[in-house]
């Protein structure tokens, strides 16, 4: 017992005779946080490894944190960065960690040429891929720098923030999405000044199952999955009756479970039909393959898909692909997007959120609409069929690009319905969602800085939204910056929003396709580009395969929009591949081709041409980028 209180009065002292903290903005305070030296535990004393250190910056975005500033050891000057390593440390009450590297950032400070750091936390996404867990935590700063008797590594508060005078604290919101949880925390972050102090807590707020508390929002009433169970099993049984009956050789059903009104692929199909008698068209059409279906409508749909010469979907559609397609019959997939970028169905498999083997999803196509040949082997590879059921006649819906007149409609209408347009150069923001599936479909808008957006481009611009509408999170927009944003998710179809848009922002969606038609700049504004490769792979690579500029931060987002900027021959190339004709008569040839059953037509080869160059059959360039999937043939003149 002597002992101990011998022992302890002797660390009081030492602890005494410490130097008192200077008062310098940046100098360091009493560092709590025992010394580490992997090779020599008395490397340093005490006062040697002090770490002085500022925060310069520190900014909120939602749940997105950017910190900068200085940190080093007063009396080791470096100017090797590789020896010098920063990071931030989440400790919480239990003493677990978490830890986030900093990027060095040369900043001279006196003699220290590698004093600046910088680094970003989303808290959001901190706990792999999840909020950060609730709890409270420390944020503390680590500096470690090589010796040459080794590591010397010390632990602070962050310090200094800027010019604070007064304790600050913010507050914001997470959320998580998945199949059967969605959840919302609240997010808290302290600073004590007198301490130089950083905390930040994190609190659930609620956690919600989707599938059992889906709300009927969007003015359709909801089926329980039970009830559609049971209408799936006797929508089977009325098929099987009503395929006793003859088909009708004129009869089209348009057939949909994403949208009520005749829109997309599927009017730009009518219009054509409506020019002729040749056939008679019926619609089946629902806003979710979730909303109600009447007995009345399930015998209707059996009986319109047993008996139909061609019945046509434009997306993903369940209760059909238990059924067999009747031999004279034809189930057409005209799809929903264009080209092929990320991967989808069965390309998929073993992914997360990807296909079982095994299922049923897609595989009773009999024909899939495409815009290129160059595309038929993912298609026929991501629906699970033979290509030979990939019919590269082009895309309806993309013929509006090459129709001056239509388009001049559209965009006298849409100055009238947004009027906010008028005078200004138009930012359309139209990404993906993240996710599996529509249930945990969501968009990391923390990564979006609004305010930076409007500082820089209000007085030009206006920065409308699109959001797709799986997406759950639905965008916050500021209200000092109302005149800036707008959020036109709900306008239906995007193909009119494109033609006012003077830029194009999007990460990894199919819009690109349709907005190279315009030869206009676009940005790919991908800061969770590894996150996504991860959970989602490409069919071609992604940096070399963009038709725009690349942007894996807010610096660099801000940058290309105001320096916009068009590869000409990258993007001509893009769109030769992905489109076979580009005339502007899609919908003829599809029309044409269900007057005359779908005759065969020969398959184009990619061809070398003399000087090694591959081309397609009609002499189109196949980018590097496009060149895998291919096995082109000897040029013709050496066919001999």
């Amino acid at each position: 017992m002597l002992t101990r209180l011998k022992r302890r009065a002797h660390q009081v002292v030492r602890h005494l005779r410490r130097p008192a903290p200077t008062t310098d903005p940046v100098a360091d305070v009493d560092d709590t946080t025992p010394r580490q030296l992997l090779n020599e535990p008395h490397l340093a004393t005490d006062v040697d490894s002090l770490i002085k250190r500022q925060v310069t910056q520190l900014d909120f975005n939602g749940a997105y944190l950017t910190i900068s500033g200085q940190a080093w050891f007063e009396q080791f000057p470096e100017t090797d960065p590789e020896k010098i390593i920063k990071s931030l440390i989440l400790i919480d009450q239990q003493g677990v960690e978490i830890t986030v590297p900093l990027v060095n950032v040369p900043v001279k400070v006196a003699n220290f040429p590698q004093a600046g750091y910088h680094g970003a936390i989303n808290f959001s996404k901190l706990n792999n891929g999840k909020p950060l867990a609730p709890g409270r935590y420390e944020i503390r700063l680590q500096l470690r720098q090589y010796l040459p008797k080794g590591w010397l590594i010390r632990r602070t508060s962050i310090g200094q923030i800027g010019q604070a005078a007064k304790d600050l604290n913010y507050t914001t919101k997470m959320t998580s999405y998945s199949a059967k949880s969605n959840q919302t925390f609240s997010l808290i972050f302290e600073y004590k000044l007198a301490a130089q102090a950083f905390y930040v807590s994190s609190h659930k707020l609620s956690d919600i199952n989707p599938l059992e508390n889906e709300v009927a929002d969007a003015g359709y009433e909801l089926e329980s999955p039970t009830l559609r169970a049971f209408k799936r099993r006797l929508l089977k049984w009325w098929y099987r009756w009503y395929c006793l009956r003859p088909i009708k050789p004129d009869q089209i059903a348009f057939v949909s479970d994403s949208r009520t009104s005749i829109s997309g692929n599927f009017e730009f199909i009518y219009q054509a039909l409506q020019k002729q008698a040749n056939f008679k068209t019926t619609f089946y059409l629902k806003p979710s393959i979730k909303a109600k279906k009447s007995f009345r409508e399930v015998r209707q749909l059996a009986k319109a898909i047993a008996t139909s010469r061609y019945i046509l979907l434009d997306d993903f559609y369940p209760l059909i692909y238990p059924l067999k397609i009747r031999e004279n019959a034809d189930l057409i997939q005209v799809w929903h997007a264009v080209g092929a970028f990320k991967t989808f169905g069965y390309s998929r498999v073993g992914m997360p959120g990807g296909p079982k083997p095994t299922s049923l999803n897609h595989r009773n196509y009999t024909k899939v609409l495409v815009s290129s040949q160059q595309v038929v082997d993912k298609y026929a590879e991501g629906f699970g069929i033979t290509e030979d059921k990939v019919l590269p006649l082009g895309v309806p819906r993309t013929d509006v690009f090459f129709d001056k007149p239509k388009q001049a409609q559209i965009k006298a209408r849409l100055n009238e319905e947004l009027p906010f347009i008028k005078g200004k150069k138009v930012i359309l923001f139209a990404p993906t969602f993240r996710g599996n599936g529509q249930q945990s479909a969501n968009y990391p808008f923390e990564t979006l800085n609004f305010k930076q957006l409007y500082d820089n481009l209000h007085d030009d611009y206006v920065f409308l939204l699109k959001i797709h509408p799986f997406v759950q999170n639905k965008p916050t927009i500021p209200y000092e910056y109302t005149d800036f944003f707008y959020d036109v998710s709900d306008y239906r179809e995007i193909n009119d929003l494109l033609l006012i848009a003077d830029q194009l922002i999007t990460d990894y969606s199919s819009v690109c396709f349709e907005y190279a038609l315009l030869k206009r700049p676009m940005v790919f504004f991908a800061p969770d580009l590894a996150d996504y490769m991860r959970s989602r792979s490409f069919y071609f690579d992604y940096f070399d395969f963009i038709p725009g500029q690349l942007a894996e931060n807010m610096s660099e987002l801000l940058t290309q929009l105001k320096h916009p900027h068009i590869d000409q021959t990258k993007v001509d190339q893009f769109v030769d591949y992905f489109f076979d004709d580009l005339d502007g008569h899609a919908t003829d040839r599809l029309v044409a081709a269900l007057n005359d059953g779908f005759a065969e037509s020969t398959a184009e080869e990619a061809q070398l041409d003399a000087d090694g160059q591959l081309r397609t059959e009609d002499g189109k360039v196949i980018p590097d980028w496009g060149q895998r999937t291919h096995a082109p043939t000897q040029p013709k003149q050496d066919q001999a």
